[in-house]
């Protein structure tokens, strides 16, 4: 009914004379509603083949939005949470895909988008283009290194194999473990095709790993991972990520073994060894039984004939070793060990005795009522030596106390001695310094030049004593108590008269003897006047 609403509007629009006043009107949700049914029942289920473009991976919510375009137009796609994780192809960037689904339009941004319920690739170049780029991205986060894989055991004596139980490889392996060594086998049956194929055999590969040592279900020593023949899309499920990265993971040695020799998958990358077919993988797993036996009967042989020879040198040995031996040497010995035996049952016998004698005495000390009173005294003891400690504790802490107090005090009137010794000092040494300044300016030159007297010097500045050792116009420096002056000696020196005996002159001093700078230099006094 819609729909015949919206042809016969459409029908009203191309005819011009039609007045627009009498069209119906809709509500924007009505129109969008009527709009999805009719796209909904126009197309349905459909396959669409596109590119993949603007997937990021699963938003917070698990659902997957991205667009599927060619070179003309864009289709908005969704993938819901359910459908993503039951997915054996999952979209990514860049992938050529045909996507089936249901056409539908979204009201809230006025789109049409396709619900898609599976995907595939697009053809074989597709599904080549998509290992490569899964094993380029596997081996860079190192998943194929040959240093993360290990040997495998010799003799496995569990083996895990991870297969279809109904198809015929499990029958091959089965047949050629039991020809060449039987062992033990516990089958994980999977499906090895199909959209649950990966994750079962990945569930498969951890769960061999995580059964317990010593558990009611013994833990494989080897699994192996085995599919028959098939197409490249009938062994996808062993390209998957979550496949190589369980066989990478595995703690216990793994062998692949999917498809023919010339099959290659991912899984046989990650594994520690590879297979070309399930019974080859079986043949690797075990050594021949027959060839072992023989190997050891042989080995068995090689060793009692080298016993045997061994056991002949030594016999002879032994015999020239006798020949060169004494006939008598073990004779007394053998008198002593006989001696000893026979002193060997009184010895067992006295030393029981004496041992016996003294448990008794000792049980008879370990009565409850003496081990009561024992314990009691040794109670009583120490509680007595306890009381004993505290009062000894508490006199010795007093007894330090009283000799910390004695030991300050005689710490402050040694400090109170100290400073007044250092002030009486410091008084004698400042008496000291202010006569020796009295007593240098004493004895100082300057002091007689004060008086009235004046010292000459020659050019070169060093003292007259005489006036014959000044020559006419000789340079002279003259220094007074006030400054010094120069000067030039202008006659020839006359000898001074005597005085006069009847003169009244004050008695002077007798003079001391001059020294010289020598004498002066050597006694340590203040020097000559003119020196």
């Amino acid at each position: 009914m819609a729909n015949g609403r919206i042809r016969n509007e459409a029908v009203a629009d191309t005819e011009p004379a039609a007045p627009r006043g009498n069209i119906a009107e809709w509500s924007v949700s009505e129109l969008s509603a009527a709009l999805k049914r009719t796209v909904e029942d126009a197309y349905g289920y459909v396959r669409v083949r596109g590119e993949v473009s603007g997937f990021r991976g699963a938003s917070p919510s698990g659902h997957c939005y991205f667009r599927l375009k060619d070179d003309k137009a864009v289709l908005e796609g969704v993938i819901w949470k359910g459908v993503y994780g039951r997915m054996r192809v999952k979209p990514e960037e860049g992938l050529d895909v045909i996507a089936t689904g249901r056409l539908t339009t979204f009201p809230g941004s006025s789109k049409y988008q396709i619900v898609i319920d599976s995907l595939e690739p697009a053809g074989i170049g597709a599904l080549m283009k998509l290992l490569e780029e899964r094993k380029k991205k596997l081996a860079a986060e190192g998943l194929f290194d040959e240093a993360r894989k290990q040997l495998l055991p010799f003799l496995p004596e569990v083996i895990g194999v991870v297969t279809s139980p109904t198809g015929a490889v499990i029958r091959d392996i089965l047949h050629r473990l039991a020809d060449r060594f039987p062992r033990r086998v516990l089958v994980w049956p999977v499906r090895v095709q199909g959209e649950t194929s990966a994750a079962e055999v990945a569930n498969a590969i951890q769960g061999f790993n995580d059964l317990p040592e010593g558990g009611p279900l013994p833990r494989p020593d080897l699994i192996i991972v085995a599919r028959g023949g098939g197409s490249l899309e009938d062994l996808w499920s062993f390209n998957e990520e979550i496949v190589v990265r369980a066989a990478a993971g595995s703690m216990i040695p793994l062998i692949s073994a999917v498809g023919h020799e010339t099959d290659i998958t991912l899984i046989d990358f990650a594994s520690d060894k590879r297979a070309p077919t399930p019974t080859a993988a079986a043949e690797m797993a075990v050594p021949v039984r027959g060839e072992l036996l023989a190997r050891i009967s042989k080995l068995m042989d090689r060793k009692l004939a080298c016993w045997q020879r061994g056991l002949e040198q030594r016999r002879k040995e032994l015999t020239l070793l006798t020949r060169a031996l004494p006939k008598d040497i073990l004779a007394q010995p053998r008198q002593q060990l006989d001696s000893l035996a026979e002193r060997l049952p009184r010895a067992l016998r006295a030393n029981a005795q004496l041992h016996h004698t003294q448990y008794s005495r000792v049980a008879s000390r370990l009565a409850p009522q003496l081990l009561r009173n024992t314990v009691e005294r040794r109670r009583e003891r120490y509680e007595n030596l306890n009381r004993r400690l505290r009062t000894s504790v508490v006199a010795n802490a007093q007894a330090h106390q009283a000799r910390i107090a004695r030991s300050r005090d005689r710490v402050s009137a040694c400090g109170n001695a100290a400073g007044r010794a250092m002030r009486t000092l410091l008084a004698q040494r400042m008496a000291r310094v202010e006569r020796a300044e009295r007593l240098l300016a004493a004895f100082s030159y300057r002091e007689v030049l004060k008086r009235g007297f004046a010292l000459v010097r020659d050019g070169d500045g060093h003292p007259l004593h005489s006036a014959s050792a000044v020559a006419r116009g000789a340079r002279l420096e003259i220094e007074f108590a006030d400054g010094r002056i120069n000067a030039v000696a202008g006659g020839e020196a006359k000898p001074a008269s005597p005085p006069a005996p009847d003169a009244a002159k004050p008695k002077m001093k007798p003079t001391a003897k001059p020294r010289t700078r020598g004498d002066d230099e050597s006694s340590g006094g203040q020097g000559s006047l003119f020196g």
